[in-house]
């Protein structure tokens, strides 16, 4: 049982999740702000969550991610990603608590023409995508005062994601095939975080502000390979990235094929603009340069 003070307005803002690239994205930018990250050892998702420190905030940065895995851990998945996710929830609900989590594009089936709204029906494809929907769905009905972002693709310059993973392929090989039939908008973790914190904000001003958005970069939307290509741009490295179909690189959860997300509702309801997802990688690059 955590230990609570009197005073809300002097407690701390709460993040759970500690190591992963949104955890540390937040970490630089409230590092001007009285923060406690709690990590797994001090906060276990896949175990009851029966209470919480005293906060005057709390952003929801950690989840089961192993997208493939949760195909034959979906009770795990589950657990962490549902389960727990509204038992926090109610937490918030019952001490007013305003709280921001992060869900995923992978609620969508992928099959439409145009960026997703999220009014949009909702139709995962995989068990992690029903794990984060049954996640969001939690907290829809614990009347918390919360913003669920749904995001995607998610990189920065020095964690594990699919820009770190074509710097290490470069190393040794000079032709990389790439998903090519997979669309979607990059979306750099710290422009997420600075998404979440607008967010965390606008909740602790207006309850009104609650609900479902979509938190991405903006841009012109990629596939994989086209990603790749602008990484290599950066790097100057000659690399031929080769145009292959999902279909040729199987994996045991299938992947939706457009994750393209209109994040017009967010900006509108919290004033901040989301970058190019080229300038993010610009950003990343220049994270790198920071922490290596």
């Amino acid at each position: 049982m955590y230990m609570q003070v009197n005073s809300v307005s002097t407690a701390p803002i709460l993040i759970i999740g500690k190591t992963g690239q949104l955890a540390r994205a937040l970490s630089y930018e409230l590092k001007a702000e009285d923060t406690l990250f709690l990590d797994r050892p001090s906060l276990d998702l896949s175990k009851p969550i029966l209470d919480l420190p005293n906060c005057r905030g709390l952003i929801l940065a950690a989840a089961y991610t192993a997208v493939d895995m949760a195909e034959t851990e979906s009770k795990l998945a589950n657990q962490v990603n549902g389960v727990a996710v509204g038992q926090i929830a109610k937490i918030c609900a019952r001490r007013d608590i305003p709280l921001v989590h992060i869900s995923t594009d992978y609620v969508f089936d992928g099959n439409a023409a145009k960026p997703w709204s999220p009014k949009d029906d909702t139709a995962p494809l995989n068990a992690y995508g029903q794990s984060k929907w049954l996640g969001e769905q939690a907290i829809i009905k614990s009347k918390a005062n919360a913003a669920i972002l749904r995001t995607s693709w998610v990189f920065d310059g020095t964690g594990q994601n699919f820009l770190t993973t074509m710097l290490r392929l470069s190393k040794t090989q000079n032709r990389i095939s790439v998903i090519s039939d997979q669309i979607g908008r990059p979306t750099y973790a710290g422009h997420l975080a600075q998404a979440c914190i607008a967010a965390l904000k606008g909740l602790q001003l207006d309850r009104a502000k609650a609900g479902l958005y979509h938190a991405t970069n903006t841009g012109t939307p990629v596939s994989w390979a086209d990603f790749s290509r602008a990484i290599f741009k950066i790097t100057g490295q000659d690399i031929e990235v080769i145009d292959t179909l999902s279909r040729n690189y199987p994996t045991a959860a299938a992947r939706p094929a457009y994750s393209v997300m209109d994040t017009q509702a967010f900006e509108a309801m919290f004033g901040y603009h989301f970058p190019n997802w080229r300038s993010g990688l610009d950003a990343a690059f220049k994270d790198r340069e920071r922490l290596l």
